[in-house]
């Protein structure tokens, strides 16, 4: 199995390269003829989420929508699918960045009792972060 890096997921949800992006629906569908994933880890996930927010300026709703596509492709074997759809879940709710959410989450399945954060915002969602100090 190989892993992907985030420029690769970035060019496939974006297409804001044509020549990459078609690579990487060719890389997807001999993959999927094939039988093959492709791993997709937590780092370029919460990577991923910082990209389209910061750079292409995704709204949340896009974020999120980007995540559901990547969830339903076959070819791709996303690190902790059980966070992820708990992601997905809580993103409605929380008000949290994606980022933050994500982290807070991974944390907490990771059996801590909170994350630590100087981040006011991210300290609202009580049931994952606390502040320092």
């Amino acid at each position: 199995m190989k892993a992907l890096d985030t420029n690769v997921l970035v060019r496939f949800l974006t297409n804001d390269d044509q020549v990459q992006a078609q690579k990487v629906l060719s890389l997807f569908r001999t993959a999927q003829k094939n039988g093959e994933r492709f791993y997709v880890c937590k780092l370029v996930q919460i990577e991923l989420i910082w990209v389209l927010d910061s750079v292409y300026k995704y709204r949340r709703e896009e974020i999120l929508s980007a995540f559901e596509r990547m969830l339903a492709l076959p070819v791709l074997l996303l690190e902790s699918p059980e966070i992820l759809e708990e992601f997905m879940v809580s993103s409605e709710s929380s008000r949290v960045g994606l980022s933050d959410l994500l982290i807070g989450l991974t944390s907490k399945a990771g059996r801590c009792e909170s994350t630590l954060t100087f981040d006011r915002k991210a300290a609202k969602e009580a049931r994952l972060f606390k502040l320092v100090g």
